[in-house]
């Protein structure tokens, strides 16, 4: 059965992911609460979008588990995964744009997951201090959100490889590491022989962030492919936004982060943004929540000043077609196809999760 998404440039569904089961503590679960307090949907509305708030998922908080050192929380990850992915389903196929407010990074498999729902060749841009290329058996800590694309990849816990049906979720070559800095050696191991895309933050200040930005896209197919981008928020400098988990020396500027997420959010095959790492613990007064907001509602708003010039110029709003592959087949080449407006996609049955 064939499925015609229309892009409604103009709409935004908010969707609030409760939980800090995958992170190192708790209180992440509570970032949806924080942003909506610090006027994330107003301040959208004010900017020109439509913003449906679809509420958040049952709330999932971080536990030692000291049963499963290796692997925390599985359990409580894969009930938030599942709770999350029908609700992005339904948000990708109104033609909005689904902004998912997270505790955690690992949240991205639902985003991805849910949007694979209705377009088979999904691209990731994991825009990250770390590179979360750990696994239970290298891990140095357990969290799961230090091995987020060994997950999104198909390595990693059997159960939450297994969210995805037919691994992996998406192909290195379509994933890029953007603005990452922090490597365990394991990491920097796998990477020297992996196809994913790299792009560190050094490479990312010396070249300009748009101009890496520009290129990143290119790398991962964005121009043909829908993808996700997924932002935490401690690839910004510590200096200028404290409120995470993880902060440290080094980080991209607060300017250099602006810059970067302006030119992924106007392009058209923008599917989902994934937001997450802010911690509302280390942020008593919310001066954080604001500045993340101001940030967002920034970026967001220049889709707004691009979706006036396409229509001016009789410009398409949406982005290329899917090929006639299969759902699940993520691997074989597809051809070009063109722009326009309405996308006509196959809603076939996919591998249901099978978590354990």
């Amino acid at each position: 059965m064939a499925v015609k998404i229309i892009r409604q440039p103009k709409k935004i569904v908010l969707l609030g992911s409760a939980t800090s089961a995958a992170a190192l503590r708790g209180g992440h679960e509570r970032a949806p609460a924080a942003l909506r307090a610090a006027g994330l949907a107003d301040r959208l509305k004010a900017a020109g979008f439509d913003v449906a708030d679809h509420g958040d998922t049952a709330t999932q908080v971080f536990q030692p588990d000291d049963e499963h050192p290796r692997a925390r929380n599985v359990s409580a990850i894969l009930k938030s995964l599942n709770d999350l992915r029908p609700r992005v389903e339904v948000a990708v196929k109104t033609g909005a744009l689904p902004l998912i407010v997270s505790g955690d990074c690992i949240s991205v498999l639902a985003a991805v997951a849910g949007t694979r729902r209705y377009y088979r060749k999904v691209s990731l841009m994991y825009m990250d201090r770390d590179a979360d290329l750990n696994l239970p058996s290298t891990t140095p800590s357990g969290i799961i959100d230090g091995m987020v694309i060994s997950h999104v990849i198909g390595r990693g816990a059997p159960e939450l490889v297994r969210f995805w049906g037919e691994p992996p979720l998406v192909r290195e070559p379509d994933i890029a590491l953007f603005g990452f800095e922090r490597l365990d050696p394991m990491e920097e191991q796998y990477l020297m022989s992996s196809p994913l895309r790299r792009h560190p933050a050094q490479e990312v200040s010396t070249m300009g962030a748009a101009a890496a930005a520009h290129l990143a896209l290119e790398r991962v197919h964005a121009p043909k492919n829908e993808f996700v981008l997924h932002f935490d928020v401690d690839t910004i400098s510590s200096r200028e936004f404290g409120a995470t988990d993880f902060p440290g020396e080094g980080g991209l500027s607060l300017n250099e982060v602006r810059d970067a997420l302006r030119v992924f959010a106007v392009q058209p095959n923008l599917a989902a943004i994934v937001v997450a790492g802010y911690n509302p613990e280390l942020d008593p007064d919310g001066e954080a929540a604001r500045r993340l907001v101001d940030l967002l509602v920034e970026v967001l708003a220049a889709r707004l000043e691009t979706g006036s010039s396409e229509a001016a110029g009789g410009g398409a709003s949406a982005a290329v077609d899917s090929s006639s592959t299969s759902s699940a087949d993520v691997s074989r080449p597809e051809p070009e196809s063109s722009k326009h407006t309405a996308r006509d996609v196959e809603e076939s049955p996919e591998p249901d999760p099978k978590p354990s």
